[in-house]
């Protein structure tokens, strides 16, 4: 009777193969076609799933993870989410050092999918004890038989697009892909996607998303990491104050950058327009889109294919919070926003 039974093993088993959605609502008026590859549709609800799922089973495979053991890691959210998940079906521990800039909905999910979780300073130097990642670092130390993802410096990072995402966006594009859109933190998806991309045609145009207050835009164009290029921004998951290890830049074209406030309002704007329920890097992309077609970079025949990160559930009490909006100094008399279409009866 069971072996008639439609079903999945775990979880694990639904990720990857995320489907690519044609923008129309939001992308009228710009010049090309453009799709959003929306890896919400991971059981994770981000595009986080792939890296976790790749490293934890090639650390298993080495040896380096045992049974028992304890799984550590440094996340803005997404990635302690997805790693969590992971554990629990492999059945670790899970310890994460988390950016106090992340969301209060991403901590608390962390929380409820049984991490334990170290809340780090986010407007420190890398070095600074109290990073995540020296925390991470310490955790590592502390623990045994424990095992340090490091997504930051972690090629499997890379790997993990260059074998699912890479390849699926060419399959579903069948080929005809022209340009790739995705934000950079870590590097891993914009790099290990367009590798395999780049692999089947050069031309493929790669650029990446930044935010201002990271230095990956100015380090790609002159090698330098200019410190002063850092001051404290709102997006999460996007830009770094450091050089990541799992970003290939060799496979970047160009770097755009994209303010807090227009990637929150092109987020909201995304949900309101296509349906899907965008992360705040999604809108980050949606916007540094936007830029580039008004720059010339599209023609009607380009294909265009967009990262869509996570999901906007991750960020309740931000950008979908007009209290939020509101104390950013976000919301002003102009925004066209939902604070009307709340209606309370008393």
């Amino acid at each position: 009777m069971e072996n008639q039974i439609s079903a999945y093993n775990n979880v694990t088993e639904l990720i990857g193969n995320t489907p690519l959605i044609k923008l129309n609502s939001i992308a009228d008026g710009l010049t090309g076609n453009f799709y959003a590859k929306v890896e919400a549709f991971n059981p994770g609800h981000s595009s986080k799933d792939r890296i976790a799922v790749h490293i934890i089973n090639e650390a298993e495979r080495k040896g380096i993870l045992k049974p028992g053991g304890t799984i550590i890691e440094t996340t803005s959210g997404n990635t302690g989410f997805s790693i969590a998940m992971v554990s629990i079906i492999k059945g670790y521990e899970c310890i994460l050092a988390v950016s106090s800039k992340s969301s209060p909905d991403k901590i608390d999910m962390l929380r409820s999918m049984g991490a334990k979780v170290y809340v780090c300073p986010a407007h420190v130097s890398a070095d600074d004890p109290r990073s995540y990642y020296e925390v991470a670092k310490r955790l590592h130390r502390e623990t045994k038989d424990s095992v340090y993802i490091n997504q930051y410096f972690n090629e499997l990072n890379i790997e993990a697009h260059y074998k699912s995402t890479g390849p699926e966006i060419w399959q579903q594009t069948n080929g005809t892909i022209t340009h790739l859109i995705a934000c950079s933190g870590t590097g891993g998806t914009i790099s290990g996607t367009a590798k395999y991309l780049k692999e089947q045609i050069p031309e493929v145009r790669v650029i990446g998303v930044d935010a201002f207050g990271s230095v990956l835009k100015k380090y790609h164009e002159t090698g330098e990491l200019d410190t002063n290029e850092i001051y404290p921004y709102r997006i999460e998951g996007l830009g770094k104050n450091l050089i990541p290890g799992a970003t290939d830049f060799s496979c970047i074209d160009e770097f755009i950058k994209v303010t807090d406030e227009e990637s929150a309002h092109t987020a909201r704007e995304i949900s309101k327009t296509e349906g899907i329920f965008a992360g705040y890097t999604c809108g980050a992309v949606m916007q540094a889109t936007k830029q580039l077609s008004d720059m010339g970079e599209f023609d009607k025949n380009s294909i265009v294919v967009l990262i869509f990160p996570d999901h906007g559930s991750r960020y309740m009490s931000k950008i979908y919070s007009d209290q939020w909006m509101e104390d950013q100094g976000f919301l002003n008399a102009n925004s066209v926003e939902e604070t009307e279409q709340i209606q309370i009866i008393r």
